[in-house]
C-alpha cells in the first residue's frame, strides 16, 4: 500500500516538531588507581567536594580530595572488579540517604539500605548527610527534660531535648548501657531514637537489636550499623547518615534521640581515610580537621524555635578512653564541643556500683534547666553529700575512731549509693525517681541497715505505686512533689519501717 505525500510530510512535520535538540551531557572520569577502598581518579575536573559518583560497576563514591589533575574517591562499597580504567560517572549530587517514617523500626546500612531481612524501605525523601547546621535564629534555649529513666544521671547530671552529652569512660564500663536505656525510657513519649554503631562488632548490634525488640523499643527506633568488618568510608559517614535521618524527623517538628557508639572508632576510620588520601597527619597521626570532624557532626544537634518546625535532636555521643585518660586527643575535642559530659569510672564499676557514674567528674553544662521540678527539689543536696562522703571515705579509710558527725557521714553517703545503683534495662519513671530521691536525701533511711536499705526502699516504691496510685499519677503528670504527695510519703514509709524493722533485728 503507497503512503501518499501529504501523509510522509504529516508524519515529518511531526517528528521535526517533537525532536529534542537538548544534549545528555555526562562528565566521566577514569580510574588511575585504587586501593583499601579509595580511587584516584581522572578526569571530574568539575567534581565537587562531598559530591555522589558511580562507578560502571554499580558501586558508589563520595569525592574527598580534589588534586589538581586528580580527585580522590572514597567507595562506598565493595571495590571488587574496580581496576584501573573504570569510568567513573558524576551525578550532580551531594551523597545522600533516604528519609522518612519508613526508616522507624528497622536496621540499616549507612546508604539506607535494609539490612534486617524485613524487605523493601518505603522512603520517598533524601536528605544530603552533610548537612550545616542550624543557626542561633533557629535555635531555642534547652529547658525541657529528656529523661533517660537512670537516677544517678536524671538526678546529678540532667539532659534536655536538644543537648548534647557526652558519656566517656574506659571499655567495658556500661557506656552504650546507659544509651540504651536511655532508648528504653523513651517508650510512649513519642521520641523518635536513632542509634548508630560505627565500627562495633556484628553481634554486638544484634544483641542491641534483639534487646530493643524485646522491650518493644524498636517500634519507634532505627538502627544504622557500619561494623567494624566493613571499610573504613562507610565507617566515616555512619554518624552523618544517623544525622540526616534525625534531622528529617526534627524538621517535621519531632523530638529525636541520637546516639553515636562511638566516636573513638570514627575518629580513627577519618584518620585512615586522611592517610590513604595522602593528607599530612599531624598530632597522634590524626590530620589537622579532625576537631571539626566532630564538631559539624554534634552542632546539629539543636531544639528548633515553633518557626522552624519546633522539633529537637540529643545526641549522646559515645567515647572510649584508654586508662581513664580523659586527657587524650580527641577525647578532650569532644569534651570542648559537646554541654557535657556522663563520665564512668573502671573502680566504680568493678566495686559493683553501676552505673559507674563519678559524680566528681561528670557535669550537664544544661543543668536545672532540664530537671522537673519534683527531681530538682529532691536531689538538691544529693551531689554535694556525695562529694562529701568520697572525701571523708579518703581520709578515714584507716581511723578507727570516729565521732559520731563523720560516722553518720559515711552513713548516709553509702545509702545514697547503694540506693543510686540500678540494674540493666530496668529505666525508672519520674515518679518513682522523686519518692526515692527524696527518701534518700532526707535521711528519711539512715535508720536501715545498710545491706537491706535498696531492697526496703524499693518495696516502698512499688507499694506507693500499688496503693496511692492517684498521688504517684499527679507526681508523673505535674513533675512535681506538692506538700500533700509528701506528707503520703513519710506516712507510708513510716509505716513500711514499722512492719519489718523486727525483720532486721533478726
Amino acid at each position: 500500500m503507497k503512503t501518499k505525500p501529504e501523509e510522509i510530510v504529516s508524519i515529518l512535520r511531526e517528528e521535526i516538531e517533537g525532536y529534542d535538540t537538548r544534549v545528555r551531557r555526562d562528565e566521566t572520569g577514569t580510574v588511575l588507581e585504587v586501593g583499601d577502598g579509595i580511587a584516584t581518579v581522572y578526569g571530574l575536573d568539575k567534581a565537587v567536594y562531598g559530591e555522589l559518583v558511580e562507578l560502571d560497576t554499580g558501586v558508589k563514591g563520595m569525592v574527598m580530595n580534589l588534586a589538581r589533575d586528580s580527585v580522590g574517591v572514597v567507595l562506598l562499597g565493595s571495590d571488587a572488579g574496580v581496576r584501573e580504567g573504570t569510568v567513573v560517572r558524576r551525578t550532580g549530587r551531594p551523597a545522600d540517604v533516604p528519609v522518612g517514617d519508613g526508616l522507624v523500626g528497622r536496621v540499616v546500612d549507612v546508604l539506607g539500605q535494609p539490612i534486617d531481612g524485613l524487605g523493601p524501605i518505603n522512603a520517598t525523601e533524601t536528605r544530603p548527610i552533610e548537612h550545616e547546621a542550624s543557626g542561633v535564629v533557629s535555635r531555642e534555649p534547652v529547658n525541657v527534660p529528656l529523661q533517660t529513666g537512670i537516677l544517678a544521671i536524671d538526678a546529678m547530671v540532667p539532659i534536655g531535648r536538644g543537648q548534647r552529652e557526652l558519656i566517656i569512660g574506659d571499655r567495658q564500663t556500661g557506656k552504650t548501657a546507659i544509651a540504651v536505656d536511655a532508648i528504653l525510657n523513651q517508650k510512649g513519649q513519642d521520641v523518635i531514637c536513632i542509634y548508630v554503631a560505627i565500627g562495633q562488632k556484628a553481634s554486638t548490634v544484634a544483641r542491641i537489636q534483639d534487646t530493643l525488640k524485646k522491650h518493644g523499643a524498636m517500634d519507634y527506633s532505627i538502627i544504622v550499623s557500619s561494623t567494624a568488618s566493613e571499610s573504613a568510608p562507610l565507617q566515616y559517614i555512619a554518624p552523618y547518615s544517623g544525622a540526616a535521618m534525625g534531622e528529617y524527623f526534627m524538621s517535621k517538628g519531632k523530638d529525636v534521640l541520637i546516639v553515636y557508639d562511638d566516636l573513638s572508632k570514627h575518629a580513627v576510620a577519618y584518620r585512615t581515610l586522611s592517610l590513604l588520601l595522602k593528607r599530612s597527619p599531624g598530632r597522634e597521626a590524626y590530620p589537622g580537621d579532625v576537631f571539626y570532624l566532630h564538631s559539624r557532626l554534634l552542632e546539629r544537634a539543636c531544639r528548633l524555635t515553633k518557626e522552624y518546625g519546633g522539633g529537637s535532636m540529643t545526641a549522646l555521643p559515645i567515647i572510649e578512653t584508654q586508662a581513664g585518660d580523659v586527657s587524650a586527643y580527641i577525647p578532650t575535642n569532644v569534651i570542648s564541643i559537646t554541654d557535657g559530659q556522663i563520665y564512668l569510672e573502671n573502680d566504680l564499676f568493678f566495686s559493683g556500683q553501676r552505673p559507674a557514674v563519678n559524680v566528681g567528674l561528670s557535669v550537664s553544662r544544661v543543668g536545672g534547666s532540664a530537671q522537673t521540678r519534683a527531681i530538682k527539689k529532691t536531689a538538691g543536696t544529693l551531689r554535694i553529700d556525695l562529694a562529701r562522703f568520697r572525701e571523708l571515705e579518703v581520709f578515714t579509710q584507716f581511723a578507727s575512731d570516729l565521732d559520731p558527725a563523720t560516722q553518720q557521714a559515711l552513713d548516709h553517703g553509702r545509702r545514697l549509693l547503694e540506693l543510686l545503683k540500678q540494674p540493666l534495662y530496668h529505666p525508672m519513671p519520674v515518679s518513682r525517681q522523686a519518692m526515692i530521691l527524696y527518701v534518700a536525701t532526707n535521711g528519711l533511711v539512715d535508720d536501715v541497715p545498710l545491706d537491706k536499705v535498696r531492697s526496703f526502699v524499693l518495696d516502698f516504691a512499688q507499694e506507693m505505686e500499688n496503693e496511692h496510685a492517684d498521688v504517684v499519677d499527679k507526681i508523673e503528670s505535674t513533675g512535681n512533689l506538692s506538700g500533700p504527695a509528701i506528707e503520703t510519703i513519710r506516712s507510708i514509709l513510716e509505716d513500711a519501717k514499722k512492719r519489718v524493722s523486727a525483720t532486721w533485728q533478726a
